[in-house]
């Protein structure tokens, strides 16, 4: 615990309340604009970070719901990101970089979805790609957040003993 502990302090930058725009291209080449929030927090004693990511379509309805926990394997020495978004769930490669992250989805053989995150400054600017074999990325995601805060989120109002 104490491994996975340390290994969860390079993604501290993400903790907090965060609200923006997320803007997606879907196949048939429609953009669908929403506004995007996302609440980060610890848990388990700092071993995992949970995120909670809600999608709000111009009048106020919500329009994506996602949640996601990145883990640390000291065994492997690498993180992974367990992800339940509108019905489906997967288990995916994270890895984070001097300002963000970085993870993918492999669709199959042939398709990876690659999804990049940078923070600076109080603002989170993560893009998705589609990576299709021979060909350049096809950019179809682009979300800018804020830093709204500071959160208890996950932990706050825990049940206790009493």
């Amino acid at each position: 615990i104490a491994a996975q502990r340390e290994a969860m302090q390079a993604l501290t930058f993400m903790d907090g309340v965060w609200r923006g725009t997320a803007t997606t291209q879907l196949p048939n080449g429609q953009k669908l604009s929403m506004t995007q929030t996302e609440r980060v927090g610890p848990m388990l004693d700092g071993s995992i970070k949970v995120i909670e990511g809600r999608g709000y379509d111009a009048n106020g309805k919500l329009a994506f719901s996602s949640l996601g926990i990145v883990s640390f394997n000291p065994g492997s020495r690498s993180y992974s990101l367990h992800s339940h978004a509108m019905g489906r769930t997967g288990d995916f490669e994270l890895a984070p970089t001097a300002n963000g992250f970085v993870w993918k989805i492999v669709a199959s053989p042939s398709l990876t979805i690659r999804y990049s995150a940078t923070v600076k400054d109080g603002v989170w600017v993560e893009t998705g790609e589609r990576l299709v074999a021979n060909q350049e990325p096809i950019p179809f995601f682009e979300m800018t957040l804020k830093r709204l805060g500071d959160s208890d989120w996950p932990l706050a109002d825990a049940i206790g003993p009493r």
